[in-house]
């Protein structure tokens, strides 16, 4: 009788050891997230920004959550519509740019305005900083859960058969433009500006649709304009940057609710100001050796003089007059909010 009550006992005993391990099994069980964004793979966003950021996050999980990377809009939609697939969950996680959907994101728009930005990195910090400060995420982006923000490298002109000196320059040119206020900014300094997704920028160069394009040089090789044009105009270094066009990492907020604790911190720590400093280094960092592209096909690199700069601040003036006033009628303080994005850009500026 006692053997059968050992024998009972381990059979117990194995069937609870069974069970625990099941039941860790299933806690345990593999998260994986799909993220989608609209540039190609071989782009800085995903080699050097999303791949790693990815990698580490599953390897601070131990495996617990991975990922699937699908560029180039490959699960489908366009780029405008990004971010209502991570609310609507078809994406767990998407990179999109807020500013394609015009009138949707304003008081976030804010950085995008003429001449407000300088260095990525400090821009994308001040960014951050300033969509938290100003509860910009609870009001225009409740809808998603934000986990980086950005901006791009100093934006510039690619042209096809004539450099950019000054705004004389630009009569009559067809430059393409990614968003509206950059469109803005272009038609009062007398170029007529076309709208058109980054994937068809080359097309359009190649047949003569668009006489050039405002683009940092962190995209012109995955874009090849550097081999559809001849001059590249650059504004002078000691000003503010031309334009810029304001990213965001955003989470479907059901997704990041169904994680447990412990996976929902690693991607807090994962998340936010550093991250979104992080991805401006990155694009600064591309700058150079993509400037280097143009100098090595033989094509022409020339410097807006900063007093002709000086004098589009002047000219493009009604481009920020026309957003205080858009956000003031939604009921939002534009000076003060305008004043708040300064202030930070000045304060991570990083030279």
């Amino acid at each position: 009788m006692w053997m059968t009550m050992r024998i009972g006992q381990r059979i117990i005993a194995a069937f609870v050891v069974t069970l625990l391990c099941a039941v860790y099994t299933a806690g345990a069980q593999e998260i994986v997230l799909k993220i989608h964004h609209f540039v190609p793979p071989s782009a800085a966003l995903q080699t050097k920004i999303l791949v790693p950021w990815t990698e580490k996050i599953t390897k601070e999980s131990g495996g617990r959550i991975k990922f699937q990377i699908y560029p180039a809009m490959q699960l489908g939609g366009t780029a405008p519509q990004l971010l209502d697939q991570a609310r609507d969950g078809i994406a767990d996680i998407v990179w999109a740019v807020p500013g394609f959907s015009a009138g949707r994101y304003p008081a976030f728009e804010v950085i995008e305005l003429p001449f407000m930005t300088k260095t990525a990195r400090g821009s994308s910090r001040a960014l951050w900083e300033y969509v938290v400060s100003n509860k910009i995420a609870e009001t225009e982006f409740k809808d998603v859960k934000l986990l980086a923000t950005h901006v791009h490298d100093r934006g510039l002109f690619h042209m096809v058969n004539k450099p950019i000196r000054t705004a004389a320059d630009l009569k009559g040119q067809k430059v393409r433009a990614g968003t509206r206020y950059t469109t803005k900014m272009l038609a009062l300094l007398g170029a007529t500006p076309v709208g058109m997704p980054q994937p068809q920028i080359a097309d359009a160069l190649s047949k003569g649709v668009i006489d050039g394009c405002v683009l940092p040089w962190e995209i012109v090789p995955t874009s090849k304009v550097h081999e559809l044009v001849k001059y590249h105009s650059e504004p002078d270094a000691q000003s503010r940057a031309l334009y810029a066009t304001a990213f965001v990492l955003a989470m479907n907020p059901a997704k990041y609710a169904s994680l447990p604790a412990d996976l929902k911190k690693i991607i807090d720590n994962n998340s936010g100001a550093e991250l979104s400093a992080q991805m401006g280094k990155v694009w600064d960092e591309g700058a150079a050796p993509n400037r280097k592209l143009a100098e090595q096909i033989g094509n022409q690199i020339n410097i807006i003089p900063l007093a002709e700069l000086q004098n589009w601040q002047k000219i493009v003036a009604p481009v920020t007059d026309d957003w205080l006033k858009e956000v003031n009628a939604k009921g939002r303080d534009g000076n003060a909010l305008l004043q708040s994005a300064k202030q930070l850009v000045q304060q991570y500026d990083i030279e």
